[in-house]
């Protein structure tokens, strides 16, 4: 195989958008280790009397995670997120108006590998979020495992992030005045391991607790659908059935994350690497499902309100799936 190196006249611009992305791309698989293992090398050093006031606050302050947690704007608008926006690019979508006055639980999909999409629209500034629904303030709900790990914890809830936990998600939703836009990656760790370029396998038949949730809160329901997150990487080949996918599953059910062979191009040349392709994300955010508060929603109320949802987000869909290069003939596929 040739290998393509990228030019040496790439604008400055561009350089820096690849450098955002590369960073990201550490933070969200390597940096949760490397805080651990500062965490436990500063124990064994001088630094032990920093370490001990830090674990005091560990405890002090291990359940902010579920209680809002505790962005800080200047984070969400560093530099590096435009240009991390502007390598792919991202661009957030609006298609109905969401009153400021109630409280919206919002399903994300596809997961995708990394959920970059999710993340610049979400956790930072830059994608207009504010300007396209004013009053709003949006939560991404990640897996609590992330929370634990010392240092990182303060860098992922600074942006925006949350626990996925139900107390977490309870927590946003139960804002009196409204405001409060709860955001969640319906397919979760599983569906990333579908994420091949051209799939559309969403797994969400059986997940319907932020469905019992949002009854509960009467918080409003709003589907997500993002074209082009399952663009940005290849996949080692793992069909249903096949060993590589039952030990990725194991391994899954075992730590909570599942963790996909993915490859994509590299920093100075475009054949391998873990550095996203360029490839245009549209996140579309779709239409607002009224839900009307239930304190103890029956499996009947729970199924009538997740059919809801599936037709919407299906429609939310075929609606725009030309519009972003998805063949006419190609439809959702729910498992």
């Amino acid at each position: 195989m040739k290998v393509e190196f990228a030019p040496l006249n790439i604008p400055f611009a561009r350089r820096l958008q690849t450098a955002a992305v590369l960073q990201w791309v550490f933070s969200f698989l390597l940096l949760a280790q490397c805080c651990v293992g500062i965490f436990i090398m500063l124990v064994l050093t001088r630094f032990w009397l920093f370490v001990s006031l830090y674990v005091l606050w560990l405890y002090l302050d291990w359940e902010t995670p579920q209680a809002g947690g505790r962005r800080v704007q200047w984070v969400r608008n560093w530099s590096v997120w435009r240009f991390f926006k502007d390598y792919f690019p991202i661009k957030l979508v609006k298609t109905a108006d969401l009153d400021p006055q109630y409280n919206y639980l919002l399903g994300f999909h596809p997961h995708g590998v990394l959920v970059a999409g999710a993340f610049s629209n979400f956790c930072t500034n830059y994608t207009g979020f504010s300007e396209l629904f004013p009053g709003l303030t949006p939560y991404l709900h990640i897996l609590p495992f992330w929370f634990r790990c010392p240092f990182f914890r303060e860098y992922a809830m600074s942006v925006g992030l949350v626990s996925a936990s139900k107390k977490s998600v309870n927590y946003v939703l139960s804002k009196e005045n409204g405001g409060s836009a709860a955001v969640i990656v319906i397919g979760g760790a599983e569906e990333s391991l579908d994420a091949h370029p051209g799939n559309l396998t969403l797994h969400i038949l059986k997940r319907k607790g932020f469905i019992k949730i949002a009854m509960k809160r009467g918080a409003h329901l709003v589907p997500i659908f993002s074209f082009g997150e399952n663009e940005l990487y290849h996949q080692v080949s793992n069909p249903k059935g096949s060993w590589l996918r039952e030990i990725q599953e194991r391994m899954q059910k075992i730590m909570g994350f599942a963790m996909p062979l993915f490859h994509a191009r590299g920093v100075f040349q475009y054949n391998f690497g873990v550095v996203p392709y360029r490839m245009p994300i549209h996140t579309v955010v779709g239409r607002p499902i009224p839900v009307t508060q239930v304190s103890n929603p029956t499996e009947e109320d729970i199924e009538a309100l997740h059919k809801r949802y599936l037709s919407a987000l299906q429609e939310l869909f075929e609606e725009n799936k030309e519009k972003y290069g998805i063949p006419e003939h190609k439809s959702l596929i729910f498992t």
